[in-house]
């Protein structure tokens, strides 16, 4: 089987994609490929949930470590916060002792915002591009890119900060991360080269075989086009073998929406060069496992149950029971019905894109309303839309969107309105240059939302909220907003904030969406980390998209099913509260639908 993406690969190869698509798995077997045909291959990961090490069984760091089990190839993993921290200090390190400590305070609070993290990312990852001695020693440099929203504003900051230190401008809150660029403008430069030229460098877009998946990548490569780089590459991951379905109803289903999903390509992709790579059995862990991937398969015909199994471990059952491990309930029911004890508060439906968070939202606030609660269902994400899950009116539930465009102008608006009021000509002509900045986003996406969150004194307001990435940087502008707040308020008792809104545990659950698989659920553990810096703690966990809770017939997903089970069993013992959500035939829209989230199984949540 002769792979587009893999013929005649180039000197920089780019994975990228969502969350949970497999783009870990096919970097790392294109890598482990690529060696094994006597090519010096250096795996650089810049995801911040990077599991690299995990799949390789291997320790690794931001130096280059080689993997013993497969000769030629090295891999290391840049850590974001590692990597900021190091730029803080280059910046601070210098002036400390020299400056009063009120002085450093201020620095050291102007560089702890998420353009720094990015910035010191983006340093780490030029240096591979720009710098020939740092990749001297390898044929090929593969990089794991973070998700995708996360890698086009990667990509952005080159023409945004060279815009900025070009002309001295740029928002105060960006002032701080920027006071280290200047001397990377020749590094920035030939790494904006490097990934624009199509004989060095060559992007792999990977998706599912779902609309959504599909809609992000055209999003990426559309935006990616814009900004050079134009060779590109789709795989499509984790595609149910034809013939696999064996009689089996949601399997059925499951190759029917695929297939349709294939045939109506958004535009942006139909005419790139396009793979489609199988589902496979088990969890994609280990050298093996990783020259399994892209390997040759036998026709679908050939194919029997035991091989199927044949890569889940010894130590999980082939074929599930029924019921799920621990007890797990499957349901949304017990979770509501905790919610429901009370008149309002806030509930925030958190975790990676791609993992169901509008649908489960969208299925507790339907469940809450017709409980006889005022609901007001809400979203920070991009791309979300709980209207269209939502669908059908229902009373007591009101549902709205925060646009980012709508919400930037806005704020953009009442800015110039106001700050800009007194200003002459070439004061306002600078505050509009400032409105531009990279930070502008996140601070006016914070407005809206903290507005939608004051409503949950009154009744209940549930929130999807953006991808993992996205809501970070949200959230560390709320504590900003929060800092400052507290520094110009010590003289007064009584002040609320929104991350004060965040922190009570009487007011706001935050609730946990994953799925059961490796990428998802640490994804999720290492959000929760983040969350926890911000002294914010999940109220409950929801496991979705399960198969072992779907009871499939199908042999091969009752193979995937059975890798599930470790998966489920770690977030049973980890989350105080869980609840179980199976993989359906129909995508769970409208509130009849909706309503079979909740009342799947009589059983009550798993509490500790």
């Amino acid at each position: 089987m002769t792979l587009d993406f893999l013929a005649d690969v180039p000197r920089f190869l780019f994975f990228t994609g969502k969350g949970g698509v497999g783009k870990t798995s096919l970097a790392c077997a294109t890598a482990v490929s690529l060696a094994d045909a006597g090519q010096r291959v250096l795996l650089v990961s810049t995801d911040p949930a990077s599991n690299v090490g995990q799949v390789f069984s291997v320790e690794l760091s931001n130096t280059p470590t080689a993997i013993p089990a497969v000769p030629g190839l090295e891999a290391l993993e840049i850590d974001p916060e590692a990597a900021a921290e190091a730029y803080r200090e280059k910046i601070v390190g210098p002036v400390r002792g020299l400056l009063p400590e009120t002085e450093i305070a201020a620095i050291t609070e102007s560089l702890s915002g998420s353009c720094t993290t990015e910035i010191a990312s983006f340093n780490e990852f030029t240096g591979f591009l720009s710098d020939p001695v740092a990749t001297a020693a390898y044929d090929h440099v593969i990089f794991d890119t973070a998700p995708t929203g996360h890698t086009i504003r990667l990509l952005e900051l080159p023409g945004d900060w060279s815009s900025f230190i070009e002309t001295g401008k740029g928002d105060a809150s960006c002032l701080g991360p920027m006071s280290g660029l200047e001397k990377h403008r020749d590094a920035y430069a030939s790494a904006v080269a490097a990934l624009g030229d199509p004989d060095l460098t060559r992007l792999v877009l990977v998706a599912r075989a779902d609309p959504p998946s599909l809609a992000e990548a055209a999003r990426a490569a559309t935006e990616l086009a814009d900004r050079g780089m134009r060779r590109q590459y789709l795989v499509v991951n984790a595609v149910l073998p034809a013939g696999s379905a064996q009689g089996d109803e949601l399997a059925e289903a499951i190759g029917a929406k695929e297939q349709a999903a294939l045939q109506d390509l958004p535009t942006a992709l139909a005419d790139l060069p396009r793979d489609l790579v199988g589902l496979k059995p088990g969890n994609v862990v280990g050298v093996a496992a990783l020259r399994g991937l892209l390997a040759e398969e036998q026709p679908p015909t050939r194919t029997t149950p035991a091989d199927l199994h044949a890569n889940v471990r010894s130590d999980q059952p082939a074929d599930l029971p029924s019921d799920l491990p621990d007890g797990l309930p499957i349901g949304l029911d017990a979770l509501v019905e905790e919610l429901a004890q009370d008149d309002h508060g806030l509930v925030m439906c958190m975790g990676k894109g791609g993992v169901g968070k509008t649908t489960v939202a969208a299925a507790i606030a339907v469940a809450l309303a017709e409980r006889g609660h005022r609901v007001h269902l809400s979203t920070t994400d991009p791309a979300g839309h709980p209207e269209g899950v939502v669908r059908d009116a229902v009373e007591n539930l009101t549902v709205t969107r925060i646009d980012p465009d709508e919400a930037i102008t806005g704020y953009r608006d009442r800015v110039m309105r106001s700050k800009g009021a007194g200003l002459d000509a070439e004061g306002r002509a600078q505050l509009a240059e400032d409105l531009r900045s990279p930070c502008t986003a996140e601070v006016a996406v914070f407005h809206a939302f903290s507005r939608i969150i004051n409503e949950a004194g009154k009744h209940f307001v549930v929130v999807d909220t953006a991808p993992t990435g996205h809501t970070l940087l949200l959230l560390d502008t709320t504590g900003s907003y929060h800092r400052e707040v507290t520094r110009n308020m010590v003289a007064q008792q009584h002040f609320t904030t929104p991350m004060m809104r965040l922190q009570d545990p009487e007011l706001t659950r935050l609730i946990l969406v994953t799925l059961p698989e490796t990428t998802p659920v640490l994804e999720a553990l290492e959000f929760e980390q983040d969350l926890a810096r911000a002294d914010l703690h999940p109220w409950a966990w929801v496991v979705n998209e399960s198969l072992a809770a779907a009871r499939t017939t199908s042999p091969l997903l009752r193979a995937r099913a059975a890798a599930e089970v470790e998966h489920l069993q770690d977030v049973a013992e980890h989350a105080e509260r869980v609840a179980v959500l199976p993989m359906m035939a129909a995508e769970p829209t409208g509130a009849e639908q909706l309503r079979r989230l909740s009342n799947l199984a009589p059983q009550s949540t798993t509490t500790r």
